[in-house]
């Protein structure tokens, strides 16, 4: 990619923007990022992210702009009038959205927030790049669109007609709207369907987190469906070099592969197109936990539960498109992934190793 092309992420102070800000810097581009540091975790971490950038964040107010390895402004994708000034403004080649209301479980007792955040937030990005054209726009979608269905190794092209939680839902959406702003206004949009990202600086409410938390604190943790999941964890490194590789490598219109006599979900003759983003290695549950365990030489304190509400039992990314487009393809391993997670963890939080 050339160098001084200038690139918004939203939700940089988030666990993947924080990386992939601290990449694409380090490829000598423009990073201009937004977060509104909400309160669904610790926002204290979100802010030693930014810090980590650079960032005087002493202070912070809305719309405040700082800067550091990338231009920080506190800002909510609901508020429009903002945005628009942001994008007038900045004039902005690349745009990553990855700014959203996350976490299943959330959803189930909160499902306005993902109205909010995820559905009406991306439809101000959407018209933003809209308004002001842009080579590209990568925007996060998620494993969970694939719902109900059992034909593992999930493939892009699969149905996701039946997602699970409100959550997944606003995902599903997300794609539906940026395949209408690339076929109507020609927005080049590429969906990324990430597969459960862990790594350093991830977020608390996620399972290894949490179970590295419990751990080191002698506590108790549950693991659900009595243990009998896995999951294709991908460390957070493969995630911010495939997005790195993917940004100037739009989608082009009329996908030779595409049929209109029969459509599948992740091609189209607009300029879009989906891709599983994943380790293509799916991890049980307990080899997880048993990882985390060697890691920290300690026995974790199970209770095993039943499968929660919105929760699937096993993901499997199918990434072969997105190898043959990037001449990439996500292959770290669990244990060092879980190893370099750790490392952090234990500074982070002060902790003798």
């Amino acid at each position: 990619m050339k160098k001084n092309k200038k690139v918004l992420i939203t939700g940089v102070a988030g666990f993947i923007g924080f990386h992939l800000a601290k990449k694409l810097v380090a490829e000598g581009l423009d990073v201009v990022g937004i977060d509104n540091l909400n309160d669904y975790y610790d926002p204290n971490l979100k802010l030693t992210r930014l810090q980590e950038l650079d960032v005087d964040t002493a202070d912070l107010n809305d719309l405040d702009r700082r800067e550091g390895l990338v231009s920080f402004v506190k800002m909510d994708l609901q508020d429009k009038e903002s945005m628009i000034q942001l994008f007038e403004n900045e004039r902005f080649d690349f745009v990553v959205n990855l700014a959203a209301q996350a976490g299943v479980r959330h959803s189930l007792t909160h499902p306005q927030d993902y109205v909010d955040n995820n559905i009406t937030g991306f439809l101000n990005v959407l018209e933003c790049c809209r308004a002001y054209p842009i080579a590209h726009l990568v925007f996060a979608s998620s494993s969970s669109v694939y719902g109900l269905s059992e034909a593992i190794p999930f493939n892009e092209d699969d149905s996701t007609d039946h997602p699970l939680a409100i959550y997944a839902a606003s995902k599903k959406a997300n794609e539906m709207m940026a395949h209408s702003y690339a076929h109507l206004f020609n927005v080049p949009s590429t969906g990324l369907r990430f597969f459960t990202v862990y790594g350093p600086w991830g977020r608390p409410d996620m399972a290894l987190y949490i179970f590295t938390k419990a751990m080191t604190e002698g506590k108790e943790f549950e693991v659900f469906n009595n243990g009998d999941m896995s999951r294709d964890f991908t460390y957070v490194a493969d995630i911010v070099e495939s997005i790195k590789r993917l940004l100037p490598k739009p989608p082009q219109k009329n996908n030779p592969n595409f049929d209109a006599e029969k459509p599948t979900p992740s091609k189209s003759k607009a300029t879009y197109q989906i891709f599983n983003i994943g380790n293509n290695a799916p991890v049980q549950l307990m080899d997880y936990v048993h990882a985390i365990e060697k890691e920290l030489g300690v026995k974790g304190k199970i209770v095993f539960k039943p499968l929660q509400p919105g929760d699937v039992t096993r993901t499997y990314a199918n990434v072969e498109s997105l190898f043959e487009y990037i001449d990439f393809k996500p292959e770290t391993k669990v244990e060092e992934g879980i190893k370099k997670f750790v490392e952090f963890y234990r500074e982070y939080h002060n902790l003798q190793s």
